[in-house]
């Protein structure tokens, strides 16, 4: 009997040993493990991780628009700097983004557009430097069925002949320009010769201006396109001279710019006044000649009053070397908060129908104040502005200074699509 209950006690303490110690094993187990439902508590999901929003760049990083490339990435990047607080998030989701060279070359934009969707599969495409880059990638936009925000690129068959509904566009377009350079100079009875490069950026920027001055009563008298890549312009300034107008009005965009050859050939000594948009500022640099000049700008980073783009400047000049934001910089910050509100608006779905849904309409704050985009053809209504080159001490190219600003409702291009 003895014997049966000192083993009956052993087993007993035995087993309260593995209780002890399966209690203990339990309570160091990872608290993740408790925080886990049940497969029938339906009340309480687990936390999924979300997938990250991808956007696609695309800018001329080389080239004859490698400038406006590095400032429109570069605003990309500091938009989504502000817009997301720093955090590079938004709704829960982080913001990946990737850059392509185009080359500033159509048939590279296709290749690098068409990889940025099928192997990083991008959410959103963002560009280009170009109008011919542009519009050959619009269609990719449409087939893959992804947002494209256009920027910097102008030309209005992009919101226009060739627009569809997967476009949206924060620069300004040709027609914004146009209404701006003719609220400069054109009224009754003034005869207005123009010059543009040869492709589509070049050509619609004419044929906007060229509307907008003969409402305003000005005769285009002779209209004058030059090779996109030239170098000499003299056979093209020689016509411009000879045919007598009282302005001739350029259309240009690139670092081969025809300044120094209009200053050589004496056009303003020819009687010829000289009107244009403002460039950015390396082309400024160039423009010597031409101070007391009259004509508008897309931007000039002391005309905008408004706390972004103070803050733009800022940390602009803290994070590159102390350089100002140029004329495209604003551009890319702008489609980063409008691609970043987009996403507000649709609580993380990057579904396209959805965001065509959020954005038609939709309003919001950037470096130039409010922009909408337009219902009709998803161009954004934004403020330009008239200015006069002047010489201001301490600045070693003339400056664009204010005339007054052209409101979103003065610069509202015609539908065209």
């Amino acid at each position: 009997m003895k014997n049966f209950s000192f083993r009956k006690m052993l087993f007993l303490s035995m087993l309260a040993m593995l209780m002890v110690i399966a209690a203990a094993c339990s309570s160091g187990s990872s608290t993740t493990e408790e925080k886990k439902p049940s497969s029938g508590d339906s009340d309480k999901p687990a936390e999924e991780s979300k997938d990250p929003i991808k956007i696609g760049v695309l800018a001329s990083l080389s080239g004859g628009l490698e400038s406006y490339g590095k400032q429109s990435t570069q605003g990309f990047e500091l938009g989504l700097e502000y817009a997301t607080d720093g955090t590079m998030e938004v709704n829960g989701q982080k913001i990946e983004f990737f850059v392509e060279d185009t080359e500033t070359k159509p048939e590279v934009a296709i290749q690098k557009a068409t990889k940025l969707i099928e192997e990083d599969g991008v959410d959103f495409l963002v560009g280009s430097s170009s109008s011919a880059d542009t519009l050959a990638v619009l269609p990719l936009a449409e087939e893959y069925e992804k947002i494209m925000i256009v920027e910097p690129a102008a030309a209005d068959s992009i919101t226009g002949a060739d627009w569809n509904e997967y476009i949206f566009r924060t620069a300004r377009n040709s027609s914004q320009d146009a209404v701006a350079g003719a609220a400069a100079i054109a009224k009754e009875g003034v005869k207005i010769a123009t010059l543009a490069p040869d492709y589509a950026f070049g050509r619609d920027g004419v044929a906007a201006f060229k509307e907008a001055a003969e409402d305003l009563g000005a005769e285009i008298i002779h209209e004058e396109y030059a090779d996109p890549a030239a170098t000499d312009f003299t056979s093209n300034i020689q016509k411009i001279i000879e045919a007598k107008p009282d302005y001739l009005f350029v259309v240009w965009a690139g670092a081969n710019s025809p300044w120094n050859q209009i200053a050589d050939m004496k056009v303003q000594e020819n009687g010829i006044k000289i009107s244009t948009g403002a460039p950015d500022i390396p082309a400024l640099a160039t423009m010597d000649a031409l101070v007391g000049m009259e004509g508008f700008t897309v931007y000039y980073h002391q005309l905008p009053k408004n706390e972004i783009n103070d803050w733009l400047v800022e940390k602009h000049k803290e994070k590159f070397n102390g350089e100002v934001p140029d004329l495209f910089t604003p551009g890319g910050m702008t489609a980063a908060l409008a691609i970043v509100e987009a996403i507000k608006k649709t609580d993380g779905d990057t579904n396209a129908d959805k965001l065509i849904e959020a954005m038609e309409g939709m309003s919001f704050e950037t470096p130039k104040g409010k922009m909408t985009f337009r219902e009709e053809d998803h161009q954004a209504l934004q403020t330009l502005y008239a200015i006069r080159l002047e010489k201001v001490d301490g600045v070693d190219y003339p400056v664009p200074v204010l005339m007054r600003e052209l409101s979103p409702e003065e610069t509202a291009p015609p539908v065209r699509n």
